[in-house]
């Protein structure tokens, strides 16, 4: 009785959240906002400011803004309730609706690649993580870009940070080096406590193998405590480094890298039935309510349309009720953990308002990718041992016993209206959530539909702590650009269409300049099999070009060709 009160309660606020944000939105008129695809907000018509709130705003800029930087690991484009998802976000929604959302934020296609591009500015094969993998290298042989670590092309934007003045805080999952000389301390942070792995229980530091995962505190290797959930922990740790220097007068860079939505699935038991029911009607019906649900937030345009359905999905009506209940219970615990995890973002804000730091603190939220499809539990080299250590039992499901994943079947229903997922170069995979608001952010309950990439936040905390850049030939330059005029009001864009982005990961691939984009779907990876498609009227990537616009698409193959050269993609016909 009490989840059920807590949801209701929780929808209530969601709904309240949402009328704020859509009345801040379309503001007086209908004119206020151009919400076609990829169009600017007018600035001109949303910063209706008074001038005793101008005169604040310059006055908070005076000084240096703490930042923080909260990043999802997996979270699904349409999962959350601001975005139109029926998963309750109260406190993650109340940030949109006091500042600005983005609806075409662009990461890498995987976690690490990710991580590398944010902390440098600069592309994954620059910054050292041109591959998720622990083996460094291509076949035996070293390449630069494939140290699977940060490189030293890139200076780590926390380090900047430090060296003027911020405190600087880590806490989750890393994914860049397990090696101390690869950790977060040696990138810059003061202060530190993170997963080293791309995963592992979320109660323990069991992993997907017997070596299990790893936990650094600062410079040493500590254990984990068992019992407790990871999201709670770094929550309560990250609340105790900001503590502990608050009233030094020195502002602070604080990452708070959850591990949660990632797989395995697993919730405290005051979370576990908090969805039951929810999605008894399947996967194949919540990507369809995702899409209008989408709509009916204005995050993407009325005339969207859900791209093929991925024949290689089980259709819903085809599981017998045994596979079906199962698969409405993984979609009910993801549900549970993104609800767990707004919860403690939840406490977190409860924390620098009670201390008076919000006031001057710029939030960031974002995930670092599509949703994820990967099993381990059923595929892949880790079976005997997940499945020797775990219990998927349906009994089971969702605790520290279990190791659930949801498969790419919701993962595909949470990257409506887009294709594919997590893995992939469609814009299911490199498509993820941004929301941005507190100090510096000079509007209210905007949605913005610029173009852009976790590249750009680099610069933009770069620029924000009054740090620079090396600007010499010892690393190589930033490619992101700062969006700090964006939100401050100054401008209405930040990449023209002449910005190019591209990426490659194992054997897919991408590039796109303005609305355009090529990219492959499955590797092996060959020129001729490079898919065009203008963005700007197929988000979905349901319409192949190529033959219809040949010119285009020689254009941008040749532009790749040049790409890839300069980050140092390095294909199988160069091994």
């Amino acid at each position: 009785m009490k989840a059920k009160v807590r949801v209701l309660y929780k929808f209530v606020t969601v709904i309240i959240l949402l009328l704020l944000v859509m009345f801040f939105a379309y503001g007086q008129g209908s004119d206020k906002q151009n919400f076609n695809t990829f169009n600017a907000p007018n600035s001109k018509t949303q910063l209706q400011l008074k001038s005793g709130e101008i005169t604040s705003h310059e006055n908070v800029l005076k000084s240096r803004p703490n930042i923080l930087l909260i990043v999802a690991d997996d979270l699904g484009y349409a999962d959350l309730g601001v975005y139109g998802s029926e998963i309750q976000t109260p406190n993650i929604d109340s940030l949109a609706a006091s500042g600005m959302l983005f609806t075409q934020f662009h990461t890498a296609p995987l976690c690490a690649p990710t991580r590398a591009m944010l902390m440098s500015g600069n592309n994954n094969h620059i910054a050292g993580m041109a591959k998720q993998s622990r083996s460094r290298g291509l076949a035996g042989v070293p390449f630069e870009g494939y140290e699977t670590s940060l490189s030293d092309r890139i200076i780590p934007f926390p380090r900047l940070l430090h060296h003027s003045g911020y405190h600087t805080y880590s806490v989750g999952k890393w994914h860049l080096g397990l090696e101390l000389e690869q950790s977060p301390h040696a990138a810059g942070f003061s202060r530190s406590y993170n997963l080293l792995n791309g995963s592992g229980s979320h109660f323990d530091a069991r992993g997907i193998n017997k070596r299990g995962s790893s936990y650094r505190m600062d410079k040493k290797l500590v254990e984990y405590p068992v019992g407790r959930y990871s999201t709670e922990v770094y929550t309560d740790q990250l609340i105790a480094f900001i503590d502990e220097n608050k009233d030094d007068g020195k502002p602070f860079f604080a990452f708070a890298a959850y591990t949660a939505p990632h797989w395995p699935l697993q919730v405290p038991d005051e979370y576990l039935d908090l969805y039951a029911g929810f999605y008894d009607d399947g996967y194949d019906s919540l990507r369809e309510r995702r899409l209008e649900s989408l709509k009916q937030a204005n995050i993407i345009s009325v005339d969207s349309e859900l791209p093929p359905r991925n024949g290689a999905i089980t259709p819903w009506e085809d599981l017998t009720s045994d596979e079906q209940l199962r698969e409405s219970r993984k979609m009910e615990l993801y549900a549970a953990m993104v609800d767990n995890l707004d919860d403690h973002i939840g406490r977190l804000i409860k924390y620098l308002k009670d201390q008076g730091l919000y006031d001057n603190t710029l939030i960031v939220f974002m995930s670092d990718n599509g949703a994820a499809a990967e099993d381990f539990y059923h595929f892949g080299p880790h079976v005997d041992y997940i499945q020797s250590n775990f219990n998927n039992s349906y009994e089971k499901m969702g605790t520290a016993e279990s190791f659930v994943s949801y498969g790419p079947q919701w993962a595909e229903a949470g990257s409506a209206p887009f294709q594919r997922r997590k893995g992939y170069t469609r814009e299911g995979g490199l498509t993820a959530p941004l929301i941005i608001a507190g100090a510096g952010v000079a509007v209210s309950g905007v949605i913005n539909k610029n173009y852009l990439t976790v590249m750009d936040l680099a610069p933009t905390f770069i620029e924000l702590a009054g740090s620079r850049y090396p600007a010499d030939s010892s690393v190589k330059p930033i490619l992101g650009e700062s969006i700090n005029s964006l939100f401050t009001g100054e401008s209405d864009s930040v990449h023209d269409d002449q910005y190019v982005t591209a990426g490659y990961h194992s054997g897919r691939t991408y590039l796109r300049q303005g609305k355009w984009k090529i990219s492959t779907l499955e590797p092996p990876f060959d020129e001729k099999f490079f898919e065009l498609h203008n963005l700007s009227v197929d988000p979905g990537e349901a319409h192949n070009l190529a033959e219809a616009e040949p010119e285009k698409l020689t254009e941008l193959t040749k532009l790749w060709q040049k790409k890839r050269k300069e980050l140092g993609i390095v294909l199988p016909e160069d091994l």
